[in-house]
């Protein structure tokens, strides 16, 4: 095998990474030992499907987010069994693990984390770790340079233990919802299921070529669809766009600011820079609240249009929301 280098190094991990998970607890402690307790006495740790076993048996892969499971099954298929920690219609800056699912990861031979700071990672993956410390992990964020962002959450005392103040840094850990960057994170996933599975190399190496020649394809519809409507500014109610933005030269302009409506003087100014841009449609998600959204497009004559950068079909998904956007968007 040849020496890696290392960014390979740093896309495959076998021990917690203390770095990206809080040492701190979140949620209910008590509780949570509780249930690690319980998993470790039933052996779960041990079920089936927690190694490759030679390429008989699919593996059980946990990824992060719902996007990720497009990636890894485009890669592996019928050899994985895949568990998604933020279910449909959930925030991975807001969400806990159920018990359900602390007992499925208990058993996954390989989990995939975004890697980017995102909220739930930073919070949990330690004590992922702890439930499967035999679980491999994948980073797919390695070679992918972050950005600043105005991404920060604010949360009341219970929630400051769970989930801290702010991203990494500051930056904006979406960073999926570029597909420069959702290349860069396949071709990771596909080295770490090599690495778990060494059995189907040829076939994971050729799924992912074939997967990342789709999102070329992607990339190239976006950029023809927004160049030709000539789009330049998006009203966003929660900034998830920043690498989307400066892929395709786009002014993302966010309502939320530390993870809170905008003041009154704030909204103001917001409806008045809509108005000044001729922006017509203010974009919420369904994971976010769109009060203040409204209110903006009550103001402005417009409409507020809901976009997800959290739905499974990833190539389909950014493919909807580049037309939103173009539609959309100031000129």
């Amino acid at each position: 095998m040849l020496q890696k280098s290392a960014q390979e190094e740093r896309v495959v991990r076998r021990s917690p990474d203390k770095t990206n998970g809080r040492q701190g607890g979140i949620g209910p402690l008590c509780a949570l030992a509780g249930i690690i307790l319980l998993i470790a006495a039933a052996g779960c740790t041990g079920q089936e499907g927690s190694t490759a076993d030679n390429g008989t048996k699919p593996m059980t892969v946990a990824v992060t987010i719902l996007p990720q499971k497009q990636f890894v099954e485009s890669i592996a298929g019928e050899h994985a069994r895949i568990v998604v920690l933020v279910p449909p219609g959930a925030s991975p800056h807001t969400h806990e693990p159920t018990a359900r699912q602390l007992e499925e990861i208990s058993s996954a031979a390989v989990y995939v984390k975004v890697g980017s700071g995102i909220d739930v990672e930073r919070a949990w993956m330690d004590k992922l770790m702890g439930v499967n410390p035999r679980m491999t992990i994948i980073d797919s964020s390695a070679g992918i340079p972050l950005i600043a962002g105005t991404h920060t959450h604010d949360h009341d005392d219970a929630d400051d233990e769970a989930f801290g103040t702010t991203d990494t840094e500051g930056t904006d850990p979406h960073i999926w919802l570029s597909p420069a960057n959702a290349r860069i994170m396949v071709e990771n996933t596909c080295r770490g299921l090599i690495e778990a599975d060494p059995v189907h190399t040829a076939e994971y190496r050729a799924n992912a070529d074939a997967y990342q020649k789709k999102i070329d394809t992607l990339d190239a519809e976006i950029r023809q669809e927004i160049a030709d409507k000539k789009v330049r500014t998006i009203m966003v109610y929660h900034p998830a766009w920043s690498y989307f933005a400066r892929d395709y030269n786009l002014v993302q302009v966010p309502i939320e600011t530390n993870g809170k409506d905008p003041s009154p003087a704030g909204l103001e100014q917001l409806i008045r820079q809509a108005k000044d841009e001729k922006i017509t449609v203010i974009f919420a998600s369904p994971e976010s609240s769109s009060k203040s959204a409204a209110v903006i497009a009550e103001e402005i004559g417009g409409s507020v249009v809901l976009v997800s950068g959290l739905e499974e079909d990833y190539i389909g998904n950014l493919a909807k929301v580049s037309q939103a956007f173009a539609r959309g968007g100031s000129t």
